[in-house]
Order: C-alpha cells, then structure tokens, then sequence
C-alpha cells in the first residue's frame, strides 16, 4: 500500500485542529480524520467560552506556553479573520493560603507578570458582581480573559484546509498501528486504511482506548456548564464590568464563571472546576438536573448573589484528565513516529495554537523548543499523586 501522507492526525477537536493546521502550514501533506463533524459539541470544546490566563495557579512551568499561545491566538485571529479572544481582566479569588491564590501569585511572580493583589473590599468595590468574604483576596490580572473553543475549532480547520490538508470527518479511528522499524503507521477508520510516514493523535475522551498502551491513567469525567439569566439584567455583567473568575472556597471547591459575552439574551455562564462525574464517550448523561442546577445556584448564592436567577440551559462536557492532572504531550514511548497530546484535564484549551505548534515539532524534527518536561508520560508519571483538594 502506498503511503500517500507524510503526518496523520487523528481528531480534529481543539489540539487535532491546530495540529493538523500547524503541519499543512509546513508544506507537508496532511490527513485528518474525526469520528464526528466539524467543531461539534460532542466532546470538550464546545460552550462558547474557555478562560485564558496568565498567572497560572496549576503550575509554573506553564507560563511559557501560555505567553506563546498568547501570540498565537492574535495571529490564529488575523490569519482566519475571526474574533477569538476577548480580554475582560481574570481574578483568582481565595483565602491567601489557597492553590487559586498562593499558585497564581507564585507565577506571576517567578515570571514578574503584570498583577494586582485586592482586598476584599477593593474586590467588591472594582466589581460588585462579586462578593467576597472578608477573608478573601484575588489576583488580578488585566491580560485574562476567555477565547471561544468553537470558533478556534473552525478557524483552525479551515486554514488546515486552505494549506491543503485532507480532512475526514464523520470518519471514525478505530486502530492505529506503528510498523516495524519506525517505518510509519497504518490508520484504521471506519471506511479505510490509511498510511503514513509519522501519527499525531489526540484523541480527547477517547484516550482511554486509542492511547491503551501508553502507561498513563486516563479518568474520563462528565462536567456540566451552566447558564443564568442574572437578577436585574446582564449590564452588570458586561464583558468591560465583570472579569472571568476562579473561586476557590474554604473546603478547595473552585466555581468559574464569565462576563454575559452572548449579550442580554444570552445570560451568564458559570460552572464548577473539576467535581465531575466518571463517565464515557457512551454513557455521558447530556441531560442537565434540577438538583444540580440547585447545588451551583447555592454555592453562587452569597458570592455572586445576582447571578443564580433563572436557569436558561446548560451543557455536558468531558475532562479527560491525568492523575496529576498534567497534560501528555510527548513522542509515544514507544514508537517514535507516534506523537501524542491528550489528557488536557479540564485546563487545556488556552494552549490550543502552542500544543499544535509542538505537537507539528515532534511530527517532524522530533523535538521541540519548547519547555514540555513537566508533560512526559513515562511511568514516574504514575507514582505522581493528583494534587488533591477537599472536596
């Protein structure tokens, strides 16, 4: 069989599309496949919003990549002539001791980002959508904001395609194998087989399955967002008014939420980070609860207390994510031809351009300029504790 492709990628979701669009724009022939069609709300990327951030509480070594995927995004928006990102200032809310608060203040730090440490009561002063307790203080930073995960998704796939990449969609993997020697790899879908010289996969909630054999423990996670109409209307709430926020309570619960983005008919979104469910592609519940509509409307109650007002809708999505809660993106230990970038766990989206980026580096030359140690999958991995909070 010929070997008509020099990289692969299989799906096209946030990473797949970046990688399939940084490795086109390289002048090599591309071949994409996806189990579904394009920027579909099948799997993590859809919901209008993701926060965008600098000072990065999860860990330091994550700030290069965001100041790159910064750059990035700007020119994603020039190249496809979409708007992508909007900037609305990010505040990390917390007890000082707190991962949100101590975590996002150690990496402005270590790499002297712009910031603002408010008092509680500046916090309620500069934004009185939001009420902090006494107790609590935030990080602000004026370079946060939100980009919009399926408009990323479009925009990269049509420049993958405007660079000459073959895109299938509909077209479901079911098998990759690396042959003998490092010489390629067949794809196996559900029309055909395809060959080529080198695979990225990324594959999102399916990792468990595709990614079998990497020695890493995928937990795949049902998460649901929510939309508010506020008290009083969505003015409050205007993107120049109300900043996206992390809010870390005393027990280590973290809520999320966004400016009204969609205008005043498309309310406010909110949800929590992380408390997600066990689930699979298959058995993901996409029906929303009384009873969890109840439980985020109460948490807001005394913090956004405008906020949880009527229900307008809500959406699952899934977290595939890591038992240190790192991203994978490394060659595949075992096959060097084999690239792989999964296990995003829930904070993966704002390096969507940067992971294309070095997922196209390790395609080609095998390695990268960038700093990726922290996301190697080797079995030390395992040994790595989630950083737990109480729940």
């Amino acid at each position: 069989m010929d070997r008509s492709y020099d990289v692969a990628v299989i799906g096209l979701g946030a990473m797949g599309s970046a990688a399939a669009y940084h490795l086109a724009a390289r002048g090599l022939r591309v071949l994409g496949v996806e189990r579904f069609g394009p920027a579909h709300d099948r799997g993590a990327s859809h919901g209008g919003s993701r926060i965008i951030r600098q000072a990065y509480f999860e860990h330091p070594d994550y700030v290069p990549l965001l100041l790159r995927a910064y750059e990035l995004w700007e020119a994603l928006e020039h190249d496809s002539g979409s708007e992508l990102m909007t900037l609305t200032g990010a505040l990390m809310l917390g007890r000082p001791d707190s991962r949100t608060v101590s975590g996002s203040r150690a990496s402005a730090q270590r790499w002297s980002l712009p910031h603002e440490m408010l008092e509680a009561a500046e916090i309620r002063r500069r934004f009185p959508t939001l009420q902090p307790r006494d107790d609590h203080i935030g990080l602000y930073e004026a370079r946060g904001g939100f980009v919009r995960p399926e408009a990323a998704v479009d925009a990269h796939l049509r420049l993958a395609e405007r660079a000459g990449a073959d895109l299938r969609f509909f077209e479901p993997a079911a098998a990759w194998t690396a042959l003998p020697g490092g010489e390629g790899v067949r794809i196996t879908t559900a029309a055909q087989t395809y060959t080529a010289d080198r695979l990225v996969v990324c594959p999102g909630a399916w990792a468990p399955r595709l990614l079998a054999d990497l020695g890493v423990e995928f937990t795949v996670e049902r998460q649901v967002q929510y939309w508010f109409a506020p008290r009083g209307g969505t003015e409050p709430f205007a993107p120049q008014r109300h900043p996206v926020y992390v809010w870390e309570d005393p027990a280590g619960v973290q809520v999320y939420g966004f400016p009204a983005y969609e205008g005043p008919q498309g309310g406010v979104k909110t949800a929590f980070f992380r408390r997600g469910t066990p689930c699979t592609p298959e058995t993901l519940d996409r029906r929303i609860h009384p009873e969890e509509i109840a439980v985020i409307a109460e948490h807001l109650s005394d913090r956004v207390p405008d906020l949880p007002g009527r229900f307008l809708r809500g959406a699952a999505c899934m977290y595939t994510t890591t038992a240190d809660e790192h991203f994978v993106i490394s060659a595949h230990p075992e096959h060097p031809q084999v690239t792989v970038a999964c296990g995003f766990s829930g904070h993966g989206f704002k390096f969507t351009p940067v992971v294309g980026e070095i997922a196209a580096d390790l395609a080609t030359a095998g390695t990268t300029a960038h700093p990726i140690d922290l996301f190697d999958p080797r079995p030390r991995r395992a040994a790595e504790p989630r950083q737990e909070v109480p729940r």
